[in-house]
């Protein structure tokens, strides 16, 4: 696991199997992000069986099966969705592209786990619900920054057991290092992506949804700018917005490329979360000049004040209860419409969003 690099930062946890072996065989198709290899790390570790992998691109394909040696190569991406022992495909391909594969794959009876952002229009999700519907598939979102981080899963358990009442506000900051050099052409282009609110601004909709226990939300106000990348004049390397959700809990988050080079990892990601009765704080990846590890959870409340660390205590149930949800038809790791609505509301923050204008002014100008 790279820690200095979000694009190919692959949590690993410990085996917790809710399946036997063979039971819930599943592939991956699209190696374009590096979140493929976390999302397959927590299929398996809940006993899902990677059988096959495809991608056009035989050099990601190479660099996937030296992590997964036990997986088959198909030929192409028919093969993966035609064969009749697999229950799901998980998909990791360029942003703009990935509700088509999803189409796909439903339309094949298979169920469908993707990377973030699972969409990058409002047309792409009508059609996905559409497909859902019709076929009653389920169509997963790895929203990685709270489901695959141990102390954000604690803080949502906190939160269940009340630990700190009703919750009123959260804010969440979500700063990514670049890496500018080793991005694809597409990391670049909105058209691609979706920009900076609906990439990597999904985590933080979705955790805000998820600690409120909102079911919608308004957007009040987003901006997005780009201040460091004048060669790439599309590109997005800033973004904020607010949120009052339908239950009157309000929101605030940022999100952003701008770790610097002397963090110890690839962003220091944090949500800090008021309730009525107490309010918590999560430090995800790091305790900036204190401790290098991350799963910090700072708790306040009527019992005093707390730290938990929490790396290696609390697991990663999601992938346990997707799978068995895929298997049973039930709703317990996320509702469908819970992932849509993140979804939805990160693509509505980036399309009414300000454009700052971010070029600089000499003295004559100011």
């Amino acid at each position: 696991m790279n820690k200095a690099d979000g694009m190919n930062y692959a949590p690993k946890g410990n085996m917790n199997r809710v399946v036997d072996e063979g039971e819930f065989q599943f592939a991956a198709i699209g190696l374009d992000h590096g979140h493929i290899y976390g999302m397959c790390n927590g299929l398996i570790e809940a006993g899902g069986d990677l059988a096959y992998v495809y991608d056009p691109d035989p050099e990601k394909v190479k660099q996937f099966v030296a992590v997964f040696p036990n997986v088959a190569v198909a030929t192409s991406e028919a093969e993966v969705l035609e064969h009749p022992t697999i229950k799901l495909v998980a998909g990791a391909s360029i942003p703009s592209k990935r509700a088509a594969l999803g189409l796909k794959v439903l339309n094949h009876g298979k169920h469908y786990f993707v990377d973030k952002p699972a969409f990058t229009t409002l047309e792409q999700i009508e059609k996905a619900k559409q497909k859902v519907a019709e076929t009653g598939l389920k169509w997963g979102v790895y929203y990685s920054e709270r489901l695959h981080v141990e102390s954000a899963v604690f803080a949502g358990q906190l939160i269940e057991e009340g630990a700190i009442g009703r919750v009123i506000q959260v804010m969440g900051t979500g700063p990514h290092r670049a890496n500018a050099d080793s991005r694809p052409e597409w990391f670049f282009d909105p058209e691609y992506y979706g920009g900076i609110l609906c990439d990597i601004g999904s985590h933080q909709i979705e955790q805000f949804l998820h600690y409120s226990g909102a079911k919608d939300a308004t957007v009040l106000h987003s901006k997005v700018g780009n201040y460091s990348y004048p060669q790439h004049p599309k590109f997005e390397d800033f973004g904020d917005a607010t949120l009052v959700a339908d239950n009157g809990a309000t929101f605030y988050f940022r999100v952003d490329w701008f770790t610097p080079d002397g963090l110890g990892t690839w962003g220091d990601g944090r949500v800090t979360i008021l309730g009525t009765e107490g309010y918590i704080e999560v430090r995800k990846y790091i305790d900036i000049a204190r401790d290098p590890s991350g799963n910090h959870l700072y708790l306040v409340n009527k019992d005093g004040e707390r730290h938990f660390e929490l790396s290696g205590k609390v697991g990663f149930p999601f992938f346990g209860a997707f799978i068995l949800d895929c298997l049973n038809g039930t709703e317990h790791a996320m509702t469908q419409e819970h992932a849509f609505k993140a979804a939805e509301l990160c693509i509505v923050a980036q399309n009414q969003a300000v454009h700052i204008q971010t070029t600089k002014m000499d003295a004559n100008q100011a």
